[in-house]
């Protein structure tokens, strides 16, 4: 069994994510005012319609792309080097270092402590119908799922086809994709929980919204 405990003071001691912000194409890379252990923020707003923090510009025949900052956290690196040359997409202009918030934290111990039922393929995936009635009036934990259930219907290339879950019988704890959405092959699809854990998983949440400080 999973030691949560254990778990969660090895991210207690690590509780941040290195990002690294790469170029998107080959241009000139430019780097404006941001400075080495600034502050910066990623995209805001209900649709994510105010822009992150400014980076740096690639300019590629005239014109500029600007570089933004795709999470909150503080500039761990910035390339200075690079200031005025021709770079190639995917060289590695900056570094952020992103503290974990506790949604983040309790995702990642979800993961590791469900059972998660993963795409077969890249392909749109959606609820069998039933299932997705009683998500919507109920919520995911309302369901219970068995091996060999017919669970999701699987839609690739305009061509339908049913999907059964593989594995321990429990409840879907966790949903990690949305309608109309491509997910990748080996993505998780589901989180499920035995009942016997159910208690365990209750504890774990109540522990990451209590212990768990997030950093401004």
């Amino acid at each position: 069994m999973l030691d949560i405990t254990k778990l969660l003071e090895e991210i207690k001691a690590s509780p941040y994510e290195e990002l690294v912000i790469t170029a998107p194409h080959t241009g000139v890379v430019s780097f404006g005012s941001v400075k080495e252990g600034d502050r910066v923020i990623g995209a805001t707003g209900t649709w994510n319609e105010i822009p992150g923090t400014p980076l740096a510009t690639l300019q590629r025949e005239r014109n500029d792309k600007i570089i933004r900052a795709t999470q909150k956290g503080v500039v761990e690196k910035i390339y200075t080097e690079l200031e005025g040359t021709f770079v190639e997409a995917g060289t590695e202009l900056v570094r952020l270092r992103h503290f974990l918030s506790k949604e983040e934290v309790l995702s990642i111990i979800l993961k590791k402590a469900l059972y998660l039922f993963e795409a077969p393929e890249r392909a749109k995936y959606y609820f069998a119908p039933e299932v997705d009635s009683k998500i919507k009036s109920s919520g995911s934990q309302s369901v219970t799922v068995h091996d060999g259930m017919e669970l999701f219907i699987m839609s690739r290339m305009k061509r339908e086809a049913p999907l059964n879950y593989s594995g321990p019988d429990g409840v879907i704890y966790s949903v990690y994709f949305q309608h109309n959405e491509n997910i990748d092959s080996g993505a998780p699809l589901i989180g499920v929980c035995p009942p016997d854990q159910l208690a365990l998983i209750e504890d774990v949440v109540v522990r990451v919204q209590t212990e768990w400080t997030e950093q401004e």
